[in-house]
């Protein structure tokens, strides 16, 4: 694989192989490693293990997450400022590969320094976990706008990346727990098993920046280093761009509230923490098996966004089932099987809808900006993620939950389940309503058709002069 970008024009909509799209694709395993830990398990290793308050947790958690989000802004503007050999995205990864790594280890490392000491260092190694991640997650996020143009391609790429990541989500709710265990419980069980998981993460993110080629370059279409105030009034006037980031809010607000409370679902309603694992098996398989046999297929014939609601009211049902018997193994399995299926077919869009929102602002607007594009859309997630995290704290502290109680309180149990069920219920109908507005499926081909013939123009009126 050559490091110098490919600049010929057909190189433009190229069909990726299997062997780029699952190399590019290890980048999301990888991160997911990390992302879905912070999601499934922070604030319950940070409350039942390490001892601190829910509310503080909450309150801390949103403002880092705030705080990152303006780090995504200065991220995707460094992205769309790097000119190297390898690229615009690829050398950021190379280089923060091992600090990723090593940021993970520290996040599930708390030493024991009393309730003040252990805050203060649960706070700085959550913001420097949080930062680092942005670093490396801009530049991934972005790679697949810079490797192809063609729509079809990115919405199969999507699905890969999805695939893996959900491999990984898989992976972190089911080994976890047993691995905690078996390294001794405690704080030091939890850091043996995520610096292992770190340790993973750092290869798998080499494998990202050496199977991948960045195509789509300042050679291939008409592109200047864009001045930030031009590039962020071009952003919000990109209708599509705007819908797209509030839909990835809402749906990241809903799953990380899913996956915050699973654990408290699991252990306080269920009376069983490790039947996580089970259910995470069971949801898990059929979404992977949908997005590897349904979505590509279906994608092509009703598009991402069709796809993508369906998705939604699947999720709505799924969730809906659980309301039958939420302490019944059987019950939550066919909840978990048919959440599964709603979120196999959620990953035909995600990041392949903000991609194409790339060509339309370069469309509208004459100002292509990648970075920010995927940055800023990372910033809304972020909320989102801070949003999720903070509402679950501040859900827990007002319905009357104890840190490390062995059981909870009627009105703490009824918490659990309005976090679990009915907020996510609610969050996937607001998804369904964004993407009635979204109409850029159709447009796609010819916006496509337009910036050739612009490109082509372009090209002409600068070899005249």
């Amino acid at each position: 694989m050559a490091d110098h970008p490919v600049s010929s024009s057909e190189d433009l909509e190229v069909t990726l192989s299997m062997k780029e799209r699952l190399g590019m694709s290890a980048g999301g395993f990888a991160s997911n490693l990390v992302w879905n830990a912070m999601g499934s398990y922070i604030l319950f290793y940070y409350t039942d293990v390490i001892g601190i308050a829910p509310a503080l947790l909450s309150t801390m958690m949103l403002l880092v997450r705030l705080l990152d989000g303006g780090a995504d802004i200065g991220m995707g503007m460094l992205v769309d400022r790097t000119h190297t050999k390898y690229g615009k995205a690829r050398p950021w990864i190379k280089w923060l590969a091992i600090p990723f790594g090593l940021s993970s280890m520290l996040l599930f490392s708390v030493p024991n320094l009393g309730a003040p000491g252990s805050f203060i260092y649960a706070t700085v190694t959550y913001v420097v976990v949080n930062l680092i991640y942005t670093g490396i997650s801009i530049p991934s996020s972005t790679l697949p706008a810079l490797v192809t143009k063609s729509q079809y391609e990115r919405s199969v790429l999507n699905i890969v990346n999805t695939i893996l990541s959900t491999l990984a989500s898989l992976l972190v709710l089911t080994v976890v727990l047993p691995m905690v265990r078996m390294f001794g419980n405690g704080r030091m069980g939890w850091f043996i098993t995520f610096a292992i998981f770190g340790a993973i993460a750092t290869i798998l993110f080499y494998v990202t920046f050496y199977s991948s080629n960045e195509r789509v370059t300042e050679s291939t279409v008409k592109k200047d280093d864009v001045p930030f105030k031009i590039g962020f009034k071009a952003l919000f006037s990109n209708k599509y761009w705007v819908i797209i980031t509030l839909l990835l809010v809402f749906a990241f607000l809903s799953m990380g509230i899913g996956s915050s409370v699973a654990l408290y679902f699991t252990t306080y309603i269920m009376k069983d923490a490790e039947f996580l694992g089970t259910i995470s098996v069971v949801s898990r398989i059929p979404a992977i098996l949908v997005m590897a046999f349904v979505c590509a297929p279906l994608v092509k014939h009703i598009g991402k966004r069709n796809a993508v609601m369906i998705g939604c009211f699947v999720n709505i049902i799924g969730k809906a089932i659980m309301l039958l018997n939420m302490s019944d193994p059987t019950t939550i399995i066919i909840s978990s099987f048919v959440l599964g299926i709603g979120g196999g077919l959620l990953g035909a869009g995600s990041f392949a809808f903000l991609a194409d929102t790339v060509e339309y602002g370069e469309w509208h607007s004459g100002v292509r900006t990648e970075g920010l594009i995927f940055s800023a859309a990372s910033f809304g997630l972020k909320v989102g993620m801070g949003f999720a995290t903070a509402i679950v704290g501040w859900g827990l502290a007002y319905f009357g939950y104890k840190s490390g109680a062995p059981t909870q309180s009627a009105q703490a149990i009824k918490g659990i389940e309005v976090l679990y069920i009915w907020v996510p219920m609610l969050l996937n109908l607001v998804q369904m309503v964004l993407l009635y507005f979204y109409k850029l499926d159709k447009m796609y081909p010819q916006i496509m058709a337009d910036l050739k013939e612009r490109n082509v123009a372009d090209q002409a009126q600068e070899s005249q002069d």
